[in-house]
Parts: C-alpha cells; sequence; structure tokens
C-alpha cells in the first residue's frame, strides 16, 4: 500500500512553486489603479495557494521541514524584486529621506517641496516633463520656475512622494534604517528602489530564520513559521512596496522571544521596534503577560523607554522642529479622530452611534489588554502579544495592508492560523477601496467575515481542547484499572469503541515548563 506521505514533500514543493509563479505574475502586472477588481482576483489565488502549500507541507517529514520553509521563503521574498513598488509609494519617502539625512539635513525640518533642498533632487525622485504623467505624481514649484514662466519655457515638475509638503513621519529608527540603505546603495543616479527591496527581502527572510530558531527552541511545530515565510503580503508588502514595517517586526519577534528568558533584553528589542514603527508597541502588553511585581514590569519597561530615548536623542538634537513629524497630521487625515469619516472602525459603526465608536474601541483595547495582563501565559508572550494586536485591528479595521505584517508574524509565532484572515482583509480592503470609493461597505464585509473566522476558529480549538483532555483523563483511568487489576468502567476506554488516549507525560522541566500543553496552547498543525 502507497503511503500518502510519500508524496508529500513532492506536492509541498509543487503548491510552493505555484504560489511564487502566480506571485511573480501578481507583481509584474500593474493594476492597482487600472483593474482593482482583477487584482483583488489576483491576490485571491496567491492566498489559496498559500493555503494550499501550507496544507501540503502537514505532511512533509520533520527533518525537511527547516529546509523547505527557509528556502521558499528565500523564493517567495524573491518574487517581490520583479518591478517597482506597485501599490504603494511610501518607499519613495523612504529613499528621500535617505538622500536628505545623508547631507547632514534632519528629514523632520524640511519638506521634499522645500526649494532650499532642490540641489538634493535625483531625478528618479523628481522628473519632469512626460515623467509627470500617470498616477502618484504630485506637482512642485522649482526656485526657477517663475523665471521659466516669464520666458515661456515653462516645464512641469513633480515628484514620486506623496505628501510632499509635509515632513516625514517615521520613527528614528526607521530614519537611520533608510540613511543605511542610502549608503549601501551604488551612487549611479539610478532608480534606488531596487536597494530598499533588497533589504525588504534581506529583512523578511531574517524573521523566517527567527522564527524558526524560537519554534526549534520552544520545541514547537516548525511548520508554523510557514505563516510568515509563505504569505503573500509578506513579498508584496515588505519587499515590493520595501515597507519598514518588517524591520519593526524582525525587532518585535526578537523582543518577544528574548523576554521569556531575559526581560531587559527583550524590553529594550521591543523598544527598538516601536523606534522603528509605532504599531509594535502593542506588544508590550504581551511582554507584560501575567507579570504581577511592579519591578518584573519595570525590567521589560525602563529598557525599552531608555532604547527609544537614545534613538530619538541624535534627531532632536539635530532638529529644529518636533522630531514627530507628521504624526499628529496624518492621525486626523487618516479618519482616526473622526468616526465618521473614511472607513474607520466599519465594525463598530454597525451596531454604535458615531458618537460612541471612539470610546468603544478604546475600552475594547483596553479589556484585550487586561485579560492579557491578568491572564496570559508569561511562557507565551507572543499568545497575548496576538489577542491584543488582531483586536485592535478588527476594532480599528485599517485600510492599509502592510500594518498586518506584525500580526502574520505573530500567527507564525502562535500558530492560531485562523487571526490570518484579518491581514487577508487588510489586503481586500486596501485594493479594492480604489473601486468602492469610501470603502466603508468592503471594510465592513472583509473584517466582519474575518472576525467570524477568528470566533469560528476560537470555538473550534476550544472543543478540541477539552476533547484532548478528555481522552486523556479517560486513558489514565484505564491505565489506572489495568494496573490494580479492577475491570474497567462501562463505556470508557477500548471498551466504548474510542481510542484510549495515552497517560499524559509528566510535566517538562526547564524554561519552558510552565508552557500550557502542546494541544491547548500551540495551536493546530498548519
Amino acid at each position: 500500500m502507497i503511503n500518502p506521505r510519500t508524496f508529500a514533500t513532492p506536492g509541498a514543493v509543487l503548491a510552493l512553486t505555484a504560489l511564487a509563479t502566480v506571485l511573480a505574475l501578481t507583481v509584474r502586472g500593474d493594476r492597482y489603479y487600472s483593474d482593482p477588481v482583477g487584482l483583488a482576483c489576483w491576490y485571491g489565488a496567491c492566498w489559496l495557494l498559500f493555503a494550499a502549500a501550507v496544507r501540503c507541507l502537514r505532511g512533509v517529514p520533520v527533518r525537511r521541514v527547516a529546509a523547505l520553509v527557509l528556502g521558499g521563503s528565500v523564493i517567495v521574498a524573491a518574487t517581490g524584486l520583479l518591478a517597482p513598488p506597485r501599490t504603494s509609494s511610501d518607499m519613495y519617502r523612504y529613499a528621500w529621506d535617505g538622500r536628505v539625512q545623508a547631507s547632514g539635513v534632519s528629514p523632520y525640518d524640511h519638506v521634499p517641496a522645500d526649494p532650499a533642498l532642490a540641489g538634493l533632487r535625483d531625478g528618479w525622485l523628481f522628473p519632469t516633463g512626460p515623467g509627470c504623467e500617470g498616477p502618484e505624481r504630485a506637482r512642485i514649484a522649482t526656485p526657477g520656475e517663475q523665471g521659466e514662466r516669464s520666458s515661456g519655457s515653462a516645464q512641469v515638475h513633480c515628484t514620486r512622494i506623496n505628501r510632499p509638503g509635509v515632513p516625514t513621519i517615521y520613527p528614528p529608527l526607521a530614519e537611520g534604517y533608510f540613511l543605511l540603505v542610502h549608503a549601501l546603495s551604488p551612487d549611479d543616479g539610478r532608480a534606488r528602489h531596487k536597494p530598499l527591496q533588497t533589504g525588504g527581502a534581506l529583512l523578511s527572510v531574517g524573521v523566517t530564520g527567527v522564527l524558526l530558531l524560537v519554534l526549534r527552541r520552544r520545541g514547537a511545530d516548525l511548520r508554523y513559521a510557514a505563516y510568515w515565510a509563505w504569505c503573500p503580503v509578506v513579498p508584496l508588502e515588505a519587499v515590493n512596496n520595501a515597507h519598514a514595517d518588517v524591520l519593526g517586526v524582525l525587532l518585535g519577534v526578537a523582543g518577544l522571544a528574548a523576554v521569556v528568558r531575559r526581560r531587559t533584553t527583550g524590553g529594550a528589542l521591543l523598544g527598538a521596534a516601536a523606534a522603528t514603527k509605532l504599531i509594535p508597541a502593542v506588544l508590550l502588553p504581551g511582554a507584560l503577560a501575567g507579570v504581577r511585581r511592579w519591578r518584573d514590569a519595570a525590567t521589560v519597561l525602563v529598557p525599552a523607554g531608555v532604547v527609544m530615548g537614545l534613538v530619538y536623542l541624535p534627531y532632536i538634537l539635530l532638529s529644529r522642529g518636533s522630531v514627530l513629524g507628521y504624526l499628529g497630521g496624518y492621525v486626523e487625515e487618516e479618519g482616526y479622530d473622526d468616526a465618521s469619516a473614511g472607513s474607520r472602525y466599519a465594525l463598530l459603526r454597525l451596531v454604535l452611534p458615531d458618537g460612541w465608536v471612539t470610546w468603544a474601541m478604546a475600552a475594547g483595547v483596553l479589556c484585550a489588554v487586561v485579560r492579557v495582563l491578568l491572564r496570559g501565559d508569561p511562557q507565551r508572550p507572543w499568545s497575548g502579544a496576538l489577542f491584543v494586536t488582531g483586536t485592535a485591528f478588527l476594532l480599528l479595521t485599517p485600510s492599509y495592508s502592510w500594518y498586518a505584517l506584525l500580526l502574520v508574524a505573530l500567527v507564525a509565532l502562535d500558530g492560531r492560523w485562523e487571526w490570518l484572515a484579518v491581514a487577508l482583509a487588510g489586503a481586500v480592503k486596501y485594493v479594492m477601496g480604489q473601486w468602492d470609493g469610501s470603502g466603508f461597505v468592503i471594510s465592513a464585509t472583509a473584517y466582519g467575515i474575518a472576525a467570524c473566522v477568528v470566533l469560528a476558529g476560537a470555538v473550534l480549538r476550544e472543543r478540541a481542547r477539552d476533547k484532548a483532555v478528555a481522552l486523556r483523563v479517560g486513558g489514565a483511568r484505564e491505565h489506572q484499572d489495568t494496573e490494580s487489576g479492577a475491570p474497567a468502567e462501562p463505556g470508557a476506554g477500548a471498551h466504548s469503541g474510542t481510542v484510549s488516549a495515552p497517560v499524559a507525560p509528566r510535566p517538562p522541566t526547564g524554561p519552558d515548563s510552565k508552557r500550557s500543553s502542546a494541544t491547548s496552547s500551540e495551536g493546530s498543525a498548519p
């Protein structure tokens, strides 16, 4: 009889090859503005193949999993390098901030459209004439424009940078990353998107490596790492669009892994993650899960605050203005301060008046944080971090799919695959928002379905845990009856036609001895 596991590895390789092929075709196609519905279909195909590849991975022998996951991570990430950024122009601001810093100017002091920095403008970032045709081109003024108009030789000047009239919004560690990439880039005047994309690819594969190391150390299923390594969000957002969020993800994953044994190191890494992109600050409740003493909490929070202060200090000294940049304006622009604007808080707005929504969102997130602080497992900080982060996403219903990079990495750490539905909802909203106008209907629908998937996954997981506990208890009783020579209880174990579980093993010792059992806390295998 042929063993189905014989074909598991070839099947996983075939599914992974199909996934990489469709991802490559998706990246090569430029459909974001011309055909958002068609692009959504390509995204859907990528996610279906991703699910198929992860499902095939279940049958792959354990000894081959790490190599297959890591090799697949390299291939999947490489597909994002096949074209310039397709669905976001944020990378062009990264390149500009690196250019400005290299000249000794603070990126917080001048806007890209400032004529005072005209000498730093590279042609690929600031095209003229025909290069200004197409979307994502903002008209700007130049120092000599008045003279050009008077002579009749005026030429259109524009930039690829979005919001060129406002200062940068990115925290200092991200700015340091932009400067590093600029310093390592070839100075030949050509487009600089490849260095930033390459940096994103290296960081995304680095996250896969850290995940595999953490999972191996915990004795968890290495297949969980594929939730990040092969997820379509990674090549599309971390690599092709080169979003700096991936650096924050790497630091955040490392911080959560370190805080279990070394709180000070973990806190410092989490502070660095928040200094890269503010979103990783939601990881702190997970890092403090189950902490009962202020001293223990301080060993995480103080290093995090010190690291943030140290990386902000050089920019505070160098800058004349606020190092928060456009943060306040961004919050207002995106409608986070006005529940009736745009498609924010879509699920809450279905059931609550707009005036209550902001308070309800804050209360919901606070409840999630308190639950994690009081009932979370200190040996599994990523579990609490996933719950807080996922809850915040469902309540806020963000429009930008790259925010979900952090959520995907937490899923890979914890194994609760149902939360990936939230990341998919963000991608659907971002792409289809171009077609729907306001995006509210699509936002409510996509995130509503994601919430149902999360709830269904939680119910199924609870039932599986109860069943496993019942089998373990029944097996232990049967074992005791057999050892004592007493007849087994009617309807129990093998006499009832059910399969008896072996006696529960003795709890492990060592750093992970306080963990919950694999059945109850590690999540289901991919």
